[in-house]
C-alpha cells in the first residue's frame, strides 16, 4: 500500500454542510500563502470557490475561528470549486461555535 492520506470521502459526502463565507489563508509548503473563499463548511471539511496552483492530495493548513489553525487535504477541484477534508473531525460543541461565529445570519443555523 503506498503512502499518503488514507480518506475516506465517500462517507464524509453526506456530512451537514453550512453556508458561510469566510475568507481564509492556507499555509502550503510548496506555494507559501494560499487565499481561498470558503462557501460552505462540515465538520468533516470544506468547500472553496476555488484552490488556485494546488492539486488533489496536497495539503495546506487554514485557520478557523473556535479550533485554530487545521490541516485540509483538497480532494477534488472542478469548475472554480475546490473540496476539502480536514486532517481530523471537528468536534460537535467546537463546530456549533464555529458556525454561530461564521454565520451572520441566524436563520441559516441549524437549531440544537
Amino acid at each position: 500500500m503506498g503512502a499518503g492520506a488514507q480518506l475516506s470521502v465517500t462517507d464524509l459526502r453526506r456530512a451537514t454542510r453550512h453556508p458561510v463565507e469566510h475568507r481564509v489563508i492556507g499555509e502550503h509548503r510548496r506555494l507559501g500563502d494560499v487565499h481561498l473563499e470558503v462557501i460552505n463548511l462540515s465538520a468533516h471539511g470544506f468547500m472553496a470557490t476555488e484552490a488556485p496552483g494546488l492539486t488533489r492530495g496536497e495539503r495546506i493548513i487554514v485557520r478557523l475561528p473556535v479550533v485554530g489553525r487545521i490541516e485540509a487535504h483538497l480532494i477534488w477541484a472542478t469548475e472554480g470549486k475546490a473540496g476539502f477534508q480536514f486532517e481530523r473531525i471537528i468536534r460537535l460543541d467546537d463546530f456549533i461555535k464555529i458556525i454561530e461565529v461564521l454565520q451572520e445570519n441566524p436563520r441559516l443555523r441549524r437549531s440544537r
